[in-house]
């Protein structure tokens, strides 16, 4: 049974250094060329005991979330029993043989094939033709045909395939795809979906679902898996707690070389599906004591103890740490994983990059879509229209605000306009031009931010430095917009009163795109969500105020 298999296994890979690198339906493994030369390609396969008396003297440590469970190996053989975990993305994937209904279905379909008809297969409730047309597929059709579902249909597909197939596609659907599939099945059928996702998957897909739903799917969960993940969910999803995962190998730090590794290669199965590139090395206590590269591990002399080889002082991250100091840290340091602890330093998880790397890339998406006026989450055209337009609109709204406030400078320099009629083909080129320069300003103050090279506090000196850049490309750009507003209409005086209102006006919207997103980052909100708007409005205001302004003054120049 996979589920009993999966549950206790992990790969361990010899000479190997894993990259996160997606193909279209596997993922392989990538070797840095700082490696020994000679890097073998084999697997140490290896399998916990299954026997007490094979287990020598490995002695049960609080974290390492085992239980006696006899139903799990031979009858009267018990087998420690772990947390649930799905082959691991560093690892390369590998497809199960079709059954041979799944084959006969697949030669009379092809990837061209519309989606509507896995809908009616769907409809007709054809399991193997469903499995069949997907398996074919590259992981991007996949994806589009499973969106142009109905979301009952998406749910129900879910429901008709075999639970590790299920698994997968919940992990390569969108989140909120994914989340809205699995919320609408029964808890049961949930349940057993969610045993073959890895921990901090489960952890996330639950986050994303209604908490009486997760709560009625946790208690048709088996209770060491089901106690994991809702270990995972005291977290918040922006802690490092909340994205670890709660698979590692962790040995007592008395214990020898020989004996860990004779522990791991008689029990191949149990660790086939983990991902393991490091072994952590425990007190009686369960604290950390150190940390042990595979490669270390294997290269070591046999009566050496796991203590004499370990790293004494491991870069270790708090379970309640922000996500930002995960940034950080893997920024810092080139690790594949990090352990992570609690506050008394008991081992709880561990951290992989390549799940940190995701987390970054989602925050990205984040802050681009907050940047361009999407609020309240991600958005998809399978969304409710009422959802999605009432979304839109709370950010819309603020804006018809905003564009009324620069437009009533306009309406107190109506008489300028009228004299000068000019002038209007100018204000959106002076509003326009400083807009983009305040906007390259926003981009620097955020990567700076995000980079930690600059705190919410040091906006002086930001208005400085842009203050000097504003000055020199103001008054470039003014003088070019300025030669040609002289030469279209043969006036000195308009060269000088819309280039001398685009220079000013570009060093006002440089030192204001530079400082708004540190002073918002101070007050607690998203620099990315509200720089945008605030940045427009002032250069509007201040382009139209000061070119009208300037213009009044200079009046009577420009209409002799």
């Amino acid at each position: 049974m996979r589920n009993a298999r999966a549950a206790n296994t992990i790969e361990v890979r010899v000479n190997e250094f894993p990259l996160a690198v997606r193909r279209v339906r596997e993922r392989r493994i990538v070797v840095p060329d700082h490696w020994a030369a000679k890097r073998s390609h084999q697997t140490l396969a290896v399998r916990r005991p299954v026997q007490e008396e094979v287990a020598h003297d490995f002695k049960p440590i609080p974290h390492f979330r085992h239980e006696l469970a006899p139903e799990m190996g031979r009858e009267g053989d018990p087998v420690r029993k772990m947390s649930p975990r799905r082959p691991h993305p560093l690892r390369k994937r590998i497809e199960q043989p079709m059954s041979p209904s799944q084959a006969e279905h697949s030669k009379t379909t092809t990837p061209d094939t519309d989606w509507k008809q896995l809908a009616g297969w769907v409809e007709r409730c054809d399991a193997p033709a469903i499995e069949a047309y997907l398996k074919q597929l590259s992981e991007t059709d996949r994806v589009h045909d499973l969106g142009r579902l109905t979301a009952d249909a998406r749910s129900e597909l879910l429901g008709l395939v075999h639970p590790e197939y299920a698994a997968d596609l919940i992990e390569e659907m969108p989140k909120l795809l994914a989340a809205e599939a699995f919320e609408d099945l029964t808890p049961d059928n949930a349940a057993e979906i969610l045993e073959e996702l890895a921990s901090d998957d489960q952890a996330n897909l639950l986050r994303h679902i209604e908490p009486e739903s997760a709560e009625a799917i946790l208690d048709h969960t088996p209770s060491l898996a089901a106690d994991s993940v809702r270990g995972l969910l005291e977290y918040s999803e922006d802690t490092a707690g909340g994205r670890m995962i709660t698979e590692y190998l962790a040995v007592p730090a008395t214990r020898s070389v020989q004996d860990v590794i004779d522990e791991m290669r008689a029990n191949v199965e149990e660790y086939a599906d983990y991902a393991v590139q490091y072994v952590y090395a425990v007190d009686q206590a369960g604290a950390l004591a150190g940390v042990v590269p595979l490669r270390e591990l294997l290269l070591a002399r046999p009566n050496r103890s796991i203590a004499s080889c370990m790293v004494n002082t491991p870069v270790k991250v708090r379970a309640d740490a922000h996500i930002t100091e995960v940034f950080e840290l893997f920024d810092e340091y080139d690790y594949i994983a990090v352990p992570v602890v609690s506050e008394d330093k008991t081992l709880v998880g561990a951290l992989l990059r390549e799940d940190v790397d995701e987390l970054r890339l989602d925050e990205a998406h984040e802050q681009e879509r907050n940047a361009r006026g999407i609020v309240g989450g991600e958005e998809l055209r399978s969304m409710p229209t009422a959802v999605r337009s009432s979304r839109r609109l709370a950010w819309l709204s603020i804006n018809i605000v905003l564009n009324v406030t620069a437009a009533s400078v306009i309406a107190l320099y109506e008489e300028t306009l009228q004299a000068v009629i000019a002038l209007a083909v100018f204000l959106p080129i002076i509003s326009d031009m400083s807009g983009c320069s305040g906007n390259q300003s926003v981009a620097v103050s955020l990567r700076e931010l995000s980079l930690g090279l600059i705190r919410p506090k040091e906006y002086r000196r930001v208005i400085a430095k842009e203050s000097i850049v504003g000055l020199i490309n103001g008054v470039v750009l003014g003088a070019i917009l300025g030669v040609l507003a002289w030469l279209w209409k043969d006036s000195v005086a308009l060269g000088l009163v819309v280039g001398s209102a685009l220079a000013l006006n570009t060093v006002v919207a440089v030192c204001i795109g530079g400082s708004v997103p540190l002073l918002v980052r101070r007050l607690g909100y998203d620099p990315a969500l509200a720089s945008g708007p605030m940045l427009t409005t002032v250069t509007d205001v201040c382009g139209f105020f000061l070119t009208l302004s300037i213009a009044t003054a200079a009046l009577s120049h420009l209409i002799a």
